[in-house]
């Protein structure tokens, strides 16, 4: 209370200027970023005739489901969904094992080839064998057409093991590690009772990114996979968006010209918030590990 009052009495005019301006950016920013967000969802729920009329400013105009009906109504739409939920899992409980267990040794001092394998590493952020090469070592390794080849040719991120490496040299001490030596733990007890606990920040950081990368994939599915049943959602939906384009010259009738652009536009809409919900409802359960995660290296001492 006392403290309260003390900065009450220090606050100048200055002071509280500053406060209200940096107020009034924080909450146009805010605004900035939302909004979109809100007009995607609004427009969405909306009719096709609001929508192409411009009526849609904040909330639905004239509510409607058409557009997740039209959407739902492909047979594939809902066992994609349970194939990305499954190659999001799955590929990124790999990823991150496969990080963690790629940036530990790198992170001991002990281990005397830990500078030639980081620049054996690195090199590789850079060079590529490209997608031809890639395309022939997927097929010869029988990976073509299964959901292993969108899941193992990506499994190590080099800049994410890089950035785990980094937490560990910065943020686990070295002398944990001697006295867990002193109690009797060989490298694997270490490793797993020890390290991965403290390490919760940056194994936030990283299933988040490999997560929304998995999420959000098209491209690798589009080149191994011609089962349509194995198809990811965001494909899916892209097969989706193009079948809904068609040439205005076949049609003769106005008003079945502006029902069908009307509901294209609709599913683009709903498309988006389809494909971006789930991803978007897993931050929240990671924010506060994600947030200390993203400063790592930032302080030192």
């Amino acid at each position: 209370m006392v403290a309260s009052k003390l900065k009450r009495q220090r606050d100048t005019m200055q002071d509280k200027i500053l406060y209200a301006s940096v107020g009034v950016v924080f909450t146009i920013i805010v605004i900035l970023v939302l909004y979109p967000l809100i007009y995607v969802v609004s427009a969405s729920f909306s009719s096709g005739i609001a929508l192409d009329s411009g009526k849609v400013v904040l909330w639905p105009v004239e509510p409607s489901l058409q557009s997740y009906k039209v959407m739902f109504s492909y047979r594939n739409v809902l066992p994609s969904y349970r194939n990305t939920i499954i190659y999001t899992a799955l590929g990124t409980f790999i990823n991150v094992a496969i990080t963690l267990i790629a940036a530990y040794p790198l992170s001991r001092r002990d281990f005397p080839a830990r500078k030639l394998f980081m620049v054996i590493c690195t090199i590789t952020m850079f060079f590529d064998g490209g997608m031809i090469p890639k395309y022939i070592l997927v097929v010869d390794l029988g990976l073509y057409n299964t959901m292993w080849s969108l899941l193992l040719p990506g499994a190590l991120s080099i800049f994410n093991m890089i950035l785990v490496r980094t937490y560990f040299v910065s943020s686990i001490p070295h002398e944990l590690l001697e006295a867990a030596q002193i109690d009797g733990y060989d490298d694997i007890n270490y490793f797993f009772r020890i390290l991965l606990p403290l390490s919760k920040p940056v194994i936030a950081v990283i299933t988040l990114y490999y997560a929304i990368g998995h999420w959000n994939s098209y491209f690798s599915a589009m080149l191994y996979l011609v089962d349509e049943n194995k198809f990811p959602l965001q494909l899916v939906l892209r097969n989706i968006l193009i079948s809904t384009r068609f040439s205005l010259s076949d049609i003769d009738d106005a008003e079945l010209v502006a029902e069908m652009i009307g509901l294209a536009n609709l599913l683009k809409y709903a498309l988006i918030v389809v494909s971006s919900v789930p991803i978007i409802m897993m931050y929240p359960f990671v924010q506060r590990y994600f947030i200390k995660g993203v400063m790592i290296g930032s302080i030192k001492g």
